[in-house]
């Protein structure tokens, strides 16, 4: 349970309720309006734009997302204020050439709103317990180049760069210049 901060006119502290736990079929509509929100989101961000049609969950998200959740190899996580879905995490397992295996974050996302009160730590202390539950040898995630905040949660987690991704777009306007056109979806 986390306290919020007093109000300075002196009313009683809020008391939030932030968690994590494994998700099932029925917050599917809360994971693809969560899922479609970070690609949004991130697909803004220097090498986003790549980023959204390369590793990003693939918009529309419904399909992809009913598939992690069926699938053994992964752990679908929702994160929640007061029991209300305000973020997700998806972790893969996926064998090494040595036989060993390492987990991949692939999703972890938390609303803007819900950020800084323990959701996100909820939801990645879970991704990581899957990890190591499943016996792999590490934890990789991505971050994308210039998003601190990202970067720095990542570390409180002790992971760190193990490898730097470089590119050159080949087109006259940088991928990253170009607005990521995505189909359309309904609204939340």
């Amino acid at each position: 349970m986390t306290v919020a901060d007093p109000d300075p006119l002196g009313a009683e502290p809020l008391a939030i309720d932030e968690g994590a736990r494994p998700a099932v079929e029925a917050d599917l509509d809360d994971l693809v309006t969560l899922a479609h929100r970070a690609v949004d989101e991130q697909g803004q961000l220097r090498g986003g734009a790549l980023w959204a049609r390369r590793e990003a969950r693939p918009v529309p998200a419904e399909r992809s997302l009913v598939e992690a959740l069926g699938d053994d190899e992964r752990l679908v996580v929702v994160g929640t204020i007061d029991d209300v879905a305000v973020g997700y995490g998806v972790v893969a397992v996926e064998p090494l050439r040595d036989g060993e295996r390492l987990a991949v974050v692939e999703d972890l996302y938390v609303e803007p709103d819900g950020r800084g009160v323990g959701v996100g730590e909820a939801v990645m202390d879970l991704l990581v317990g899957h990890a190591e539950a499943t016996d792999c040898v590490g934890i990789d995630a991505l971050a994308l180049p210039g998003d601190r905040h990202t970067k720095n949660f990542f570390e409180t987690f002790h992971l760190t760069a193990r490898a730097i991704v470089v590119h050159r777009s080949l087109r006259p306007t940088a991928p990253a210049e170009r607005a990521v056109i995505r189909p359309a979806r309904p609204g939340p």
